[in-house]
């Protein structure tokens, strides 16, 4: 019987080719480690803009809520956007200096 010239080398090399094959899937192929930690990144930013829009959210929903219910929140938002004045009430604008140099 003749052995070949590579015999369990050869072998051994055709395994840790596989092995070399299937870490670069691992860590550098589609859906590995690199991917896998690039989404959780990205997952956690997108997280934090939606707990800010959450909170922006629940105040324009109380505001539209005061609006809808309450007379005095209409009569405070129209005073202050549209310069609303009661009919039994004196407007005065008070116009300060541009120049503040004395």
């Amino acid at each position: 019987m003749k052995k070949y010239a590579f015999g369990s080398y050869g072998l051994i090399g055709v395994l840790l080719l596989l092995l070399g094959g299937l870490q670069y899937k691992l860590w550098l192929g589609q859906g590995g480690v690199l991917d896998i930690r690039a989404l959780n990144q990205a997952m956690s930013e997108i997280d934090k803009k939606n707990t800010k829009l959450d909170a922006r959210n629940q105040a324009l929903q109380a505001n539209i809520e005061d609006l809808k219910h309450g007379q005095d929140a209409l009569e405070e938002q129209a005073r202050a956007e549209l310069g609303m004045v009661k009919p039994d009430e004196t407007y005065y604008q008070i116009i300060g200096n541009a120049d503040k140099s004395n």
